[in-house]
């Protein structure tokens, strides 16, 4: 027995890795369409309103899927669930690629929204489950790191493809179904690490499931990561808008390194989070998301690129930061049988705010024009986030 268990061991070393890669090529394809805006907007014809809503679309597909199927994988296990995800990521891509108009757009938006919502909670798990517990810490930056850094590639590759290769509009979304395909042969190769001793209960929609010896940490830190994905919305959905409107800047390759370098630096701040500790992690993060917000608008108002970046970057790090703290908090509280369900109703809290600000955005941008929609974001947001990183400060046992 001992024998045989020693011999499993190395094999789960890098279950762990694999399902960390999956989960990025998953979240990558969310992304993808960032730089294309400003060509599907000459293509097709609308404002920055619909921009911004096209992106609320995919938000909604998220919750949605985290709101009715957040337990699913607790259910069903790991494995059908991220198989499932990539199929619908896959469609999402095939949506892009028949697109002749909003149906087809939106559409593409809500399926790649249901396929964001199944892996959030779910490929975190799996990440967490497949590690060995000595590698716990190393596997949950490994799941953070995953879904940012899908994130941020995601923008970087559409927009030098878009801008150096042929067929802008395809060829981003071909290559992630290849990518997709590849990652469905190392899925189906993983071990199952959710597995029910008993019958398996109906499947039904669970809502905001969180486990009341959670609530306490959930709270504080879900508030946090409502306020750091506020930053990363507003880079998603109108950072093209921003850098060609404002900044004269329509290299769709330069679009997509701006978008990157965020999820870049949230990704970084991850990794500092390890140094720093979940305790001070938490409001250290807000602040550092104060400083980025600040240079953001900052840079509106001055009309500089180079301000710009170091906001971009500045705000990256402190979302990391206060990102991972609150997912490992809220993750190492949740009991065995309800992980899953809980680190989903961590996400929704996370995607209300990358969506609901944006859309807030795309209006005033309208009225007011990218630029002063812009200053007005970075201030609200600036506000909300100086007032949750003082609340965490002045409750630090809330993160213990």
């Amino acid at each position: 027995m001992s024998r045989d268990t020693e011999r499993r061991r190395p094999a789960r070393r890098p279950g762990y890795v694999a399902a960390a890669g999956v989960f990025a090529v998953g979240m990558l394809g969310t992304t993808l369409p960032t730089p294309l805006y400003g060509l599907y907007r000459r293509q097709i014809g609308f404002s920055e309103l619909i921009v911004t809503v096209v992106f609320a679309v995919y938000a909604v597909g998220v919750i949605t899927a985290l709101l009715v199927a957040g337990d699913f994988s607790d259910l069903l296990g790991r494995r059908p669930v991220l198989l499932g995800a990539l199929g619908l990521a896959a469609l999402s891509a095939v949506c892009f690629l028949c697109e002749g108009g909003l149906p087809l757009l939106y559409a593409g938006r809500v399926l790649s929204g249901f396929s964001a919502g199944l892996l959030s909670g779910t490929g975190t798990a799996a990440v967490l489950e497949l590690a060995p517990p000595e590698r716990r810490a190393r596997a949950g930056f490994a799941a953070t790191a995953a879904n940012m850094g899908g994130l941020g590639f995601g923008p970087l590759v559409s927009g030098a493809l878009a801008e150096y290769a042929p067929w802008p509009l395809k060829l981003p979304f071909l290559a992630h179904l290849v990518l997709l395909a590849a990652a469905a042969v190392v899925t189906a190769a993983l071990p199952e690490t959710a597995r029910r001793t008993g019958p398996r209960p109906p499947l039904r929609p669970q809502g905001m499931t969180v486990p009341p010896e959670v609530r306490g940490v959930f709270a504080s830190c879900a508030l946090a990561a409502f306020a750091g994905f506020s930053l990363l919305g507003l880079f998603t959905a109108v950072a093209p808008a921003f850098l060609g409107q404002t900044l004269g800047e329509h290299n769709l390759a330069a679009v997509g390194a701006v978008v990157f370098s965020v999820f870049c630096a949230s990704t970084c701040g991850q990794l500092l989070q390890g140094y720093a500790g979940t305790r001070r992690a938490l409001p250290l993060g807000c602040l550092v998301l104060v400083v980025g917000l600040l240079l953001v608008g900052a840079s509106l108002l001055l009309e500089s690129l180079p301000v710009l970046l170091v906001g971009a970057v500045t705000g990256g790090v402190g979302q990391g930061m206060a990102f991972r703290a609150g997912l490992s908090a809220v993750s190492s509280a949740a009991p065995d049988t309800h992980r899953g369900a809980t680190i989903s109703a961590f996400f929704v809290v996370a995607y209300v705010g990358i969506s609901l600000p944006v859309v807030g955005v795309g209006a005033l941008a309208v009225a007011l024009g990218v630029r002063d929609a812009g200053v007005v974001f970075a201030g609200c947001a600036t506000l909300l986030v100086a007032g949750v990183g003082t609340a965490l400060w002045r409750r630090p046992s809330a993160e213990s």
